[in-house]
């Protein structure tokens, strides 16, 4: 199942457009702040699909009945973009395990890359929710990639794969490497353009090196 939001009009439309706007990168602080709104924005939009049970509330004038969730989603994040992303999410799930993939490029010579992963850091995720954000989709391989490397801390219940932007073409490889069951993608909006060196266009740049500094 496939979640475009940007299909409707929402104020996550507003986050996209300033964390692509030049002038708005320029500040740093607030680029970083409007992926943990938007990582806010989609943690309510899935709060929808998870599973509730009623709860006794005492309050100072008598007993509420409350929809409360069953139990927290494991939030994981691929660094270093997805960090401020991720802790949207965590504002919200507050109570939730987390987990953290390292992925990167590695290029070669002749300029072509392949995606890298150094080490994962998990809880057991056996039988549960697991969120997984990917700040953005180029090639769509680091989510996959990420996605199979955290099976070795066990097989989630249902997992949502989450992606601020995205290319068609990351999106149609998540379609055909991911299982069809089990399995949802949620993304803010899609760019049609992917160039020869991996880069959305006209996407934002790089969310790593806007967040938090060029790197070596």
């Amino acid at each position: 199942m496939v979640n475009i939001l940007s299909s409707t009009n929402s104020i996550i439309n507003q986050f996209i457009a300033e964390i692509r706007d030049v002038e708005v990168q320029k500040d740093s602080l607030r680029f970083r702040g409007n992926l943990e709104k938007l990582g806010e924005l989609f943690a309510y939009e899935i709060s929808k699909e998870l599973e509730y049970e009623n709860r006794e509330v005492v309050t100072s004038l008598g007993i509420a009945m409350v929809p409360v969730l069953k139990s927290y989603p494991v939030l994981a994040a691929i660094l270093r973009a997805g960090l401020p992303f991720h802790q949207g999410f965590l504002n919200m799930f507050d109570k939730s395990e987390n987990a953290f993939v390292s992925a990167y490029r590695k290029y070669h010579k002749d300029h072509s890359f392949t995606i890298q992963i150094e080490y994962a850091s998990a809880p057991d995720i056996e039988g549960k929710t697991l969120i997984l954000c990917d700040t953005m989709l180029a090639t769509g391989a680091s989510a996959v990639l990420s996605y199979k490397e955290l099976l070795s801390h066990g097989k989630p219940k249902h997992t949502h794969i989450v992606s601020i932007l995205s290319s068609q073409e990351g999106l149609d490889y998540l379609k055909r490497n991911l299982p069809q069951k089990n399995i949802s993608i949620w993304v803010g909006t899609v760019d049609d353009e992917l160039t020869a060196q991996a880069y959305i266009v006209p996407g934002l740049g790089d969310a790593g090196d806007l967040a938090f500094g060029k790197k070596i």
